[in-house]
């Protein structure tokens, strides 16, 4: 009644996630790092729920200035790729709206005439 079977545990490998991509540089990122200590150093000096706050703010700061990438930055950039197609796909049916009305306004005057 034993049942013979091994079992192997199964280790599901998880696809290695490429690194984001750097979407924050120079001067920016100079800029995240201090902000990011300056934020730090007032919010441990504080205390407090506020403070914590500003700790929490200065930590995304700084691992923005270090990882030179910023989720938020990547989000809005979408969005803007997003709007930019679809103004293209508009203008798109603009010109084929435009090119059909002429083409009918060209159809009737062309009935008139055979008829009139």
């Amino acid at each position: 009644m034993s049942d013979s079977k091994t079992l192997r545990p199964v280790i599901e490998s998880t696809p290695r996630q490429a690194r984001p991509t750097q979407n924050v540089h120079g001067w920016e990122r100079i800029g995240s790092v201090a902000g990011g200590v300056i934020m730090v150093g007032k919010g441990l000096r504080r205390g407090g729920i506020f403070g914590l706050l500003q700790v929490a703010i200065g930590g995304v700061a700084l691992t923005r200035g270090f990882t030179g990438h910023s989720s938020l930055k990547d989000k809005l950039e979408q969005g803007r790729q997003e709007m930019n197609s679809l103004r293209t796909k508009i203008e798109r049916a603009g010109d084929e709206l435009k090119n059909l009305k002429t083409k009918a306004q060209a159809g009737a005057e062309k009935a008139t005439k055979t008829t009139g």
